[in-house]
This record gives structure tokens, C-alpha cells and sequence, in this order.
């Protein structure tokens, strides 16, 4: 079986550097006086036994280690666990089927004990949640990880996508922001004290508000990824605030009030990669970004903190979607989808119906951080019904439901980002405090269906 190097990369100094391996598609980690963060993808082991390898239908594609069973071992070396201090170790997990455990040991297979993650069913083999636990007392620096999965029962019973590492030794690393505690108490007291609307008789039960958005504008900028790098980034398509650029932060937002979205109160930007048909833009003809909740009892949901940015999607994943693919765009309107591409990637649609994605964004937050430096580890999926662990705040859940004015063809379509697989969305919150956190509290935590304008 084919041996991958270990996917660690190191956070460099300086914002412009962090800013240039942004823009080469590295997952920063941290200086060694500082925090570490360390991803690392299960298939990049320096050694193994028992693993297979199989394309993943996990946000990013790629290939995740499959078929794990008891006794089942991977090896990665030169993992950076950073300086004393707490770290917390995640694992991406995909089950069908019942429990088991993750051991994390260094040095060896019976090395001192790093890491116990605990596993269970997720609902299907290609069915992703993020498990997370906190270590107070690690090895620092450069070590050799195992992974050593355990079970007894029989057979296979865990999907693994990567692991992370994430220390708080020395304070906060470059690349995460940490959120203004100061600040967000005082939105949260504002949010806790208000009062929920009467929900009338009849309205649906179901936890949602939307920004209802049209097209914007287009630029090859994304301040998330490439902040102050103007023309560094592939096309974006731009939705909501008509200010955004390379050089938008949170105060640039609130301060520029023109936004293409429903409600006007709604500052946020939202981008995803220009859709081209042939050599031509075919920009969407809407977007509606939906707030909602996929927990059982959504009271616990509290607002997004102002300037809190995150990811879905995957850039650089450049996989083939053939029909069936999980996430693949689809068509909406009368005769749904009536072919596919002549490479079977893309949907051809009837005539008389339009070219659509959804795009889901995390909804557990770490309570910590308004971004990261991947943009994504400060947040996960709901596991089991709730947010707990490393994420334990419930956020709503964003997603983007995005129409194009096109059928398409045999000819398919390409993104800025490349392949289909490459669709990824950026949220950056620039709401008003009071209409969104009122709409958090009227919508979701009541579990009761508003429109754009905040009511039933």
C-alpha cells in the first residue's frame, strides 16, 4: 500500500506570511512559543496495519482510513502537540455501526497514553461528526503519534477522516481571533433579556429565519482567507454586503450600510466561487441564506457574536460527482434533473428548471474564537443531537441555497475553485445585534417558521 507524508504544516510568523500559505492552500499551525494547531489527515500515515483507503464523501474529499477494526493501527510522525499547556485532540469519525475507541499513544503502540477519543454510531459509514477531548498533560514538540483503534466487537467499526491538534499554551496562536469576552457577554445579556414574540396558532414548527440575497458583485478577493490580498484569490461571487473586498473586516461591514440582502439589517458578507458555462459567467439569479437548527430542542441556540467568519466547503477538493454524489449541485423547478454532463459531474436540467446548490455550514462553536486558521476548527457538527466537548455552543445553522438562471447542458459547467466538488461558501457576520438576536430568539429557540423580515 502506497505511503503518503504526514500533512503538517507550521504557523509561520507574521500575518503576511500566514496570509501567503493561505494563499498555497497550507493549514497554518503555531510558532513553538505559542499554541499549536495540527491537522492531520488520516491517509498521510508513515506506517500501518489493517487500514484501507477510500475516496471520502466528507466536506474537503479526499480519502479517509476505512474499514477500522480492533487492533487496527496507524502511525504519524513529526506531529507538533506545541508547548505544556491544554490541548484538545479531535478526531473526524464516520460509523454504521456500534462503539469503540481511539487510542492516541506517542513513541510507540504502547507508548504513554496521549488521547482516548470514544466512538459510536453516526448514522453510515460516509456520515462525518467531529469528536473532541481535552489533555492537560502532554509530550511537547515534535512526536511520533499512533493511532490504535479498539473494540470488542467484531469486525469493522469507524471511518477516520483526520485528526487535529489544538494547544492553548502561550496564549492565542496567529490565525485564530479570539472573540471580545467583554463584548460578547454584553451581547449575550442584551440577547437572554429579551422578550420572545407570541407565536401565532398555525405558524409551522420549525426552527428558521433567512436573509433573502440577490447578487452583488464579483472579485478575485476573499477576506477571510487572503485579508488585504486584492486580485490573490480565484472569482468570487459576492451576496449581501456590496462593500465586500480583500480589506473587509467586521467595523468596514457594519460601517458600509448598502447590502443586496433582506433584511437591511443584515450587513454580513457572503461569497461563494463564480459558476462559468464555457467561458461565461453565469452569475445566480439568487441566494436565500436560511438560520436554522438541526438540534432537538434548539433553546439552548444563542446568536453569532459580531465578526465571527467560517468555511464550508472545500477548495481544493477536485473529485468527480456523478449522480448519487453527496452535496453534488441539483436541479429545482418542473422536470427536475433530465441528464447529466457528458462527463457526469454536472446535472442538465429541464427546461423549465434551474441549476441548484445547498451549502451547510457548521453549527457548534468553541465559545472561543471568531475564526481559526483554517477557518473551520473553531467549529463543528452537531454530534448526537447537540453541541458538547471542544463545541459546545450551539449556533444556528447557516446554510446557502443557490440558484442559477441556466438548464445546463452536455457541455456541464466549471467553478472559479475547478471540479463541482470544489463549491465551498464564506459567512462573514456583520449583523445587527438586536434584529439577530431577536430573530435567534423569536425563530429558533421557539422552533417556530419566520420569513426575512423576522415574523411568522
Amino acid at each position: 500500500m502506497r505511503r503518503y507524508p504526514v500533512h503538517l504544516y507550521t504557523l509561520l510568523v507574521g500575518t503576511l506570511v500566514i496570509v501567503l500559505a493561505a494563499a498555497l492552500g497550507l493549514t497554518v499551525s503555531a510558532q513553538p512559543a505559542r499554541a499549536a494547531t495540527v491537522t492531520v489527515q488520516a491517509e498521510s500515515y508513515a506506517a500501518q496495519s489493517g487500514v484501507v483507503l477510500e475516496a471520502t464523501a466528507d466536506a474537503g474529499g479526499g480519502q479517509n482510513a476505512a474499514f477500522l477494526a480492533n487492533g487496527d493501527w496507524m502511525r504519524f510522525d513529526n506531529v507538533d502537540l506545541g508547548p505544556a499547556g491544554r490541548l484538545t485532540v479531535s478526531a473526524r469519525v464516520a460509523s454504521a455501526v456500534g462503539s469503540g475507541t481511539v487510542e492516541l499513544r506517542t513513541a510507540s503502540l504502547t507508548g504513554p497514553l496521549l488521547a482516548v477519543v470514544q466512538t459510536s454510531a453516526t448514522g453510515g459509514w460516509q456520515n462525518w461528526t467531529t469528536l473532541a477531548t481535552d489533555v492537560t498533560t502532554h509530550p511537547t514538540g515534535s512526536q511520533t503519534v499512533f493511532a490504535v483503534l479498539r473494540s470488542t466487537a467484531p469486525g469493522d467499526f469507524v471511518n477516520i477522516n483526520w485528526f487535529s491538534f489544538v494547544g492553548e499554551g502561550g496564549g492565542p496562536a496567529a490565525g485564530w481571533v479570539p472573540v471580545d469576552q467583554d463584548k460578547w457577554n454584553a451581547q449575550l445579556a442584551q440577547f437572554r433579556a429579551m422578550t420572545p414574540a407570541a407565536v401565532p396558532a398555525g405558524v409551522v414548527r420549525v426552527p428558521e429565519f433567512n436573509a433573502t440575497c440577490t447578487y452583488s458583485h464579483s472579485k478575485q478577493d476573499d477576506p477571510i482567507v487572503l485579508p488585504g490580498l486584492p486580485g490573490a484569490s480565484h472569482m468570487h461571487s459576492f451576496f449581501g454586503n456590496k462593500s465586500t473586498d480583500a480589506f473587509s473586516t467586521t467595523q468596514s461591514l457594519l460601517a458600509n450600510t448598502p447590502t443586496s440582502c433582506t433584511p437591511a439589517k443584515d450587513l454580513s458578507a457572503y461569497w461563494i466561487p463564480t459558476l462559468y458555462e464555457g467561458d461565461r459567467a453565469v452569475e445566480a439569479e439568487g441566494m436565500i441564506v436560511y438560520y436554522g437548527s438541526r438540534l432537538p430542542d434548539p433553546a439552548a441556540t444563542v446568536p453569532f457574536p459580531q465578526g465571527f467568519r467560517m468555511i464550508a466547503g472545500d477548495a481544493k477538493a477536485q473529485t468527480p460527482t456523478p449522480a448519487g454524489s453527496p452535496g453534488q449541485f441539483w436541479c429545482a423547478g418542473e422536470g427536475g434533473e433530465i441528464g447529466r454532463s457528458a462527463d457526469g459531474n454536472w446535472p442538465v436540467c429541464a427546461p423549465k428548471a434551474h441549476l441548484t446548490h445547498q451549502l451547510v455550514f457548521p453549527d457548534c462553536w468553541d465559545g472561543k474564537n471568531l475564526d481559526s486558521p483554517d477557518h473551520k476548527s473553531h467549529v463543528a457538527f452537531t454530534y448526537d443531537g447537540k453541541c458538547s466537548g471542544a463545541y459546545p455552543v450551539a449556533i444556528p445553522n447557516v446554510s446557502f441555497v443557490v440558484s442559477y438562471p441556466t438548464s445546463g447542458s452536455a457541455a456541464g459547467f466549471r467553478l472559479a475553485s475547478g471540479m463541482a466538488s470544489s463549491i465551498h461558501g464564506d459567512f462573514f457576520n456583520a449583523w445587527d445585534n438586536a434584529a439577530l438576536g431577536q430573530r435567534v430568539m423569536d425563530c429558533i429557540t421557539q422552533k417556530a417558521k419566520c420569513n426575512s423580515a423576522g415574523t411568522f
